[in-house]
């Protein structure tokens, strides 16, 4: 059994498996998730697991050197915006369209959906190296 990080095989397995560059989404229950991207669906009920305890774990194990984020996020739900800031830290930041969002989402090795209900709570995280 795993010890430590995420217990989900399918969030682990494709952290695993990502390279510089590779990308991985985390959204809230309304995302729409293109046909060709693998989907993880955490969500259980409204607001569990929520898009930032998601965030939090992701980023114990993925190593992040930029995240995409819609500009009405920081627009209509700024307290997420303000969350995404502070477990980030200093990643760098690219603000895109929703519309732009939800294509570049055909990109991503997976999107992980949550049962978060605030509206455009939602990312993309840029894998980066460590080394």
């Amino acid at each position: 059994m795993k010890k430590i990080g995420v217990l989900n095989y399918e969030i682990s397995e494709v952290i695993a498996k990502m390279g510089h560059t590779d990308s991985i989404a985390i959204g809230d229950c309304g995302l729409p998730i293109p046909d060709e991207t693998k989907r993880i669906d955490l969500a259980l009920i409204k607001n569990i697991p929520t898009f930032i305890d998601t965030l939090k774990a992701v980023m114990l194990e993925l190593k992040v050197e930029e995240v995409v984020i819609a500009e009405e996020t920081v627009k209509v739900s700024p307290h997420i915006f303000d969350e995404i800031k502070r477990e980030i830290g200093d990643v760098k930041i690219n603000l895109v369209t929703h519309e732009q969002l939800k294509e570049d989402l055909k990109k991503c090795k997976a999107v992980i959906r949550t049962g978060e209900q605030t509206p455009y709570a939602n990312i993309i995280l840029k894998s980066g190296v460590v080394f």
